[in-house]
């Protein structure tokens, strides 16, 4: 197991507020996981009462990583993995996807909670042939994030970029495509950007429940149109089916035919 990646950033001694829900938590909650505290699981419960769907697409988001993290190493060949905005883990995070396929994978995590920290050690069991660190810092400093991943990541090879479910947390739009851009820039040709968020245009429903979650007072999540979404990929090769609901992203055969939700995603590869 590696040593955890603490610096830069000082969450650690940050006080990890239980009084307040915390998204990280209450998406914990929906996926099943146990770190998380009363006061998520009531804000977690509040939400499904208005929008039980909020399950499905939180589970979704996870299968549709899933799917994205074999085709990457199993078809692709990547080796290397920079997943920001990593949240409380659960099961099949990424570095087990990876390297149950690909036991040299290299994985770094970036998150800046406090309580994500906490349970860091939890994410770095690795396989001896590969590498899995997490790192506390924030995906507004893009730079930060680049320089400390250099110390696990090769950045002149070929690496993963997973964003799930974190570019919502940018408030700004144009803040969220430069981020992409900034982080997408330092990575070589062959390199690959996967995005996951929720999306507007599918699901009303959804969308009021959200919209009412913002004004909540909660630390706010913006839901973005497709064409929002599909707009972070310019520039680069969409892998097909292109951006398209998560359940509809190369579904696993032999289940239910799926039905689209208010979370769109893809993938696609850097020329």
């Amino acid at each position: 197991m590696n040593e955890p990646a603490t610096t830069p950033g000082h969450s650690v001694q940050q006080k990890i507020d239980t009084t307040v829900p915390h998204s990280a938590r209450i998406w914990n909650y929906w996926l099943g996981g146990k770190d998380n505290y009363p006061v998520d699981e009531e804000a977690g419960d509040a939400y499904t009462a208005v929008f039980p769907g909020i399950v499905t697409i939180a589970r979704s988001s996870r299968a549709f990583l899933r799917r994205n993290i074999t085709h990457l190493v199993a078809e692709a060949g990547i080796r290397q993995f920079l997943d920001i905005g990593t949240g409380l883990p659960t099961a099949d995070n990424t570095h087990e996807v990876a390297q149950r396929l690909a036991p040299e994978t290299r994985i770094v995590y970036v998150d800046n909670d406090p309580m994500v920290l906490a349970h860091a050690r939890a994410l770095l069991y690795s396989t001896p042939e590969g590498a899995t660190d997490y790192i506390d810092a924030d995906v507004l400093d893009p730079d930060t994030v680049l320089a400390a991943a250099a110390e696990t990541l090769d950045l002149e090879r070929p690496v993963a970029l997973i964003l799930s479910n974190i570019l919502g947390h940018v408030a700004e739009y144009d803040r969220a495509r430069a981020l992409v851009n900034r982080l997408m820039g330092a990575l070589p040709s062959g390199s690959y950007l996967s995005v996951n968020d929720g999306s507007r245009g599918t699901d009303p429903e959804f969308e009021r429940a959200q919209d009412a979650y913002n004004e909540s007072g909660a630390v706010p999540y913006i839901l973005r149109t497709v064409d929002q979404i599909t707009a972070y990929f310019d520039g680069l090769e969409l892998v097909e089916p292109g951006v398209v609901p998560v359940t509809l992203w190369r579904p696993e055969a032999g289940g239910p035919a799926p039905e689209p939700i208010g979370e769109h995603g893809g993938l696609a590869r850097k020329p």
